[in-house]
């Protein structure tokens, strides 16, 4: 049995009256852990409040409060390879994570997600990741080392004052007409909770998207999220219909397989620059890790897309 040494948190949604109980939501939101496993936390007060206080099976669901649980799995598995710190100083480390690492504990990753692994490495337990990027996805991921100056760093991704460049393959049998799209919609969660869906309202996500090569039916991009939407990338190309090779999600949910480390995600968080909020130096990162038969890296230079 593994147990987290760190507790896990969770917010309760906004959602429509009447409430459900806090046991309903737990069950229903996390579907692969048994609802009794839930009800046998709550009872013996391994559920906590933000006060720290145990909850009870009675505590009234409050949208928008916090709980806080230590995460428990039967077996856990080790993801490989090992991620690599970029930068480190007393404020902020910059790390470029494989995939099939999440960032913080989910599922059947306790100690193996990212957050964890750099606070054993680190030895420092004041680490929180500033943003997240999905289990599937490769590349840079930024954190706070110190809380006295986290807020600071967290208004660089709430302002948008964060430049961020993701690059993706995908298959595609013709070049596209055009070689660059911004793609502006409403992003939701979907009816399966780990996904999102396109939905009417006001606009919440905004991509710019920019074909850098195509060859070989393979078409290589460079990505700029200019919000951060869960999934936006993905849905966003996916809806211009390039999906991004060796997506299980998008556009179609593909059955559950076990993770396949020669034919990962080809999406990788590729450049960060900022300013920094403390220094007051401009900042940029950059990840080497490659996509699969990476146009622009086997040929030496970058190849414009023709038609």
């Amino acid at each position: 049995m593994g147990i987290s040494k760190y507790p896990s948190c969770i917010s309760l949604p906004r959602v429509a009256k009447p409430y459900p109980a806090i046991l309903d939501f737990l069950a229903q939101r996390f579907p692969g852990i048994d609802r009794a496993l839930w009800e046998r936390r709550i009872l013996t007060g391994k559920v906590r409040d933000e006060a720290d206080a145990p909850i009870t099976c009675e505590t009234p669901y409050l949208p928008q409060k916090r709980l806080f649980y230590f995460r428990e799995v039967a077996e856990e598995p080790l993801v490989l390879p090992r991620e690599k710190i970029l930068f480190q100083n007393d404020e902020l480390l910059v790390a470029c994570k494989p995939p099939f690492l999440p960032v913080t504990p989910s599922g059947p990753y306790v100690d193996e997600c990212l957050l964890n692994r750099l606070r054993l490495t680190t030895g420092n337990n004041n680490l929180v990741p500033l943003h997240r990027i999905d289990r599937e996805t490769s590349g840079l991921v930024l954190f706070s080392m110190n809380k006295e100056t986290r807020g600071l760093y967290g208004k660089l991704f709430l302002r948008g004052t964060i430049a961020k460049t993701y690059e993706a393959l995908a298959e595609l049998t013709t070049c596209p007409e055009q070689s660059e799209w911004t793609v502006e919609n409403r992003l939701a969660e979907a009816e399966v909770w780990f996904r999102t869906q396109v939905v009417t309202g006001v606009v919440n996500a905004r991509s710019r998207i920019k074909l850098i090569d195509y060859r070989d039916s393979r078409a290589h991009f460079q990505l700029y999220p200019l919000t951060g939407k869960k999934h936006q990338l993905r849905v966003h190309m996916s809806g211009l219909g390039y999906g991004i090779l060796n997506d299980r999600y998008y556009p179609e949910l593909l059955p559950k397989q076990p993770d396949d480390l020669d034919n990962p995600l080809q999406l990788i968080a590729r450049k960060v620059q900022f300013k920094d909020p403390v220094s007051g130096r401009a900042m940029e990162f950059t990840s080497e890790r490659p996509l699969l038969n990476d146009l622009t890296r086997k040929t030496g230079e970058e190849k414009k897309p023709s038609h």
